[in-house]
């Protein structure tokens, strides 16, 4: 099971990345059969790729399973190559955002990759493993599958979503480099306790992704693994990476009250919604060692919160980030300009919002059609693309026409908002007492 290397923003400003759990789940499938499984997480350990292959012939494996997400894309392509090279038989697997969406694209650009998983994969993944184990490689039963067929390409119905996730198993954490995850000497875990969203934001394709209907952890399942990180590999430092932890607040109050009953000795941040969340929930998850609350507030323009179909407002946002500060926590909110039907005074708007709403930190990203996203649909329909070099999707790269601005006029409104934030004498005074050990 591989991440491939790829030039990461996040690593390069932060230095450090999250660990791949969507493959650590697999492995533990894969080890459930009896299956030899390593995983290899190229960016954590930073790999070349000669390296990546030695290790794929010491181990010489009967499948390789790659992840990637659109800007990764190519170097998943690297990886299935070397694959190949060193076992033409192996059977080369990839899922992941981008191949979901654009699987007969992608078996047309990688003739290395036999197999694409689209979606959720553990089940369909486990399938695939048990016709390999009986040298049997006809895949037409296989459900959520895209692959390659002599006549070509043929693709399988989609796959249910797995309806009790703590049927699946918990993720293969021993298989992971788990000392790479850390910034300096601090060393951090992550947790995935829920999947699936029932909003439809253009931008994002995660309810495509995992499902309109949100499905979660049972507060044991997700305490169980919270000890592991916790006692096993000495996490102090957990990020939750729901997209949505508190879309339920009675379980994320729960889980909260769970960690303070057994004292459960951890720091820890998660994503939320502006309208999913409350001064009950705020006060629960900071009693119980929480720290950082992440809002996705995207716009300070009503009517690009429209045409992004976010359904919220800017009053819910101010509201939600003074119920956060007000419980202890650091409120992170998330803004995104470029959107195509945008004019300059919408960019600065939420510029300018970012400040107003009272955030401590901010994130600005550059608006970027993804794959399986309506905004996608929208870029082809409208002709908006303005590349298809997937390594150009980051998210700080402008990849997407605007009505109005030039790519150069919103990669200086992007740079601006960043300046504008944070060298505000507001955020710069309040860095100063927090430095000071005032609060």
């Amino acid at each position: 099971m591989i991440s491939p290397p790829a030039q990461s923003i996040v690593k390069q400003v932060v230095g450090a990345t999250a660990p791949p759990l969507g493959l650590a789940y697999l492995a533990s499938v894969a080890r459930d059969l009896g299956c030899n499984v390593r995983i290899i997480d190229s960016l954590a350990e930073d790999l070349t790729l000669e390296e990546i292959k030695a290790r794929l012939k010491k181990f010489y494996p009967d499948l390789v399973g790659v992840t990637a997400t659109t800007s990764m894309i190519y170097d998943a392509y690297d990886v299935a190559s070397i694959a190949k090279e060193v076992n033409p038989n192996a059977l080369v697997v990839i899922g992941g955002p981008h191949a979901t969406f654009m699987a007969p694209e992608v078996l047309q650009e990688c003739r290395h990759i036999d197999v694409v998983v689209r979606g959720e994969g553990e089940l369909t993944f486990k399938e695939l493993l048990m016709k390999l184990m009986r040298n049997d490689r006809d895949f037409r039963d296989i459900l959520g599958i895209t692959y390659r067929v002599d006549d070509g390409v043929r693709e399988n119905p989609p796959r249910p979503l797995i309806r009790n996730l703590d049927d699946v198993p918990l993720p293969a954490y021993d298989l992971l480099p788990m000392d790479k995850y850390r910034v300096g000497k601090f060393k951090f875990g992550a947790i995935i306790t829920s999947r699936g969203c029932p909003y439809s934001c253009i931008f994002c394709s995660s309810s495509l992704q995992f499902g309109k209907k949100w499905r979660a952890h049972s507060v044991d399942r997700v305490l169980e693994e919270l000890r592991i990180l916790r006692y096993e590999y000495g996490r102090q430092e957990i990020e939750f990476m729901d997209d949505t932890f508190t879309l339920n607040k009675k379980r994320a109050i729960a889980i909260a009250e769970k960690i303070v009953e057994e004292g459960l000795d951890i720091s820890w941040s998660a994503s939320s919604r502006v309208n999913t969340f409350s001064r009950e929930v705020g006060s629960a998850m900071h009693r119980a060692g929480a720290h950082t609350v992440y809002f996705g507030i995207e716009s300070g323009s009503e009517q690009t919160l429209r045409f992004i179909d976010k359904r919220i407002t800017k009053e819910q946002a101010m509201d939600a980030t003074r119920a956060a500060k007000e419980c202890g926590l650091r409120a992170l909110g998330s803004f995104i300009i470029g959107f195509p039907y945008e004019t300059e005074e919408d960019i600065r708007r939420t510029i300018k919002f970012s400040n107003r709403v009272g955030v401590d930190l901010a994130q600005f990203t550059i608006a970027t059609p993804y794959p399986g996203t309506k905004l996608w649909d929208l870029a082809i329909k409208e002709n908006l693309l303005l590349t298809r070099n997937w390594r150009k999707f980051t998210t700080v790269d402008v990849v997407m026409k605007n009505l109005y601005l030039t790519p150069e006029k919103i990669k200086k409104l992007f740079l601006w908002a960043y300046l504008n934030f944070y060298l505000n004498p507001k955020h710069a005074l309040e860095d100063l007492i927090r430095n000071k050990g005032f609060i």
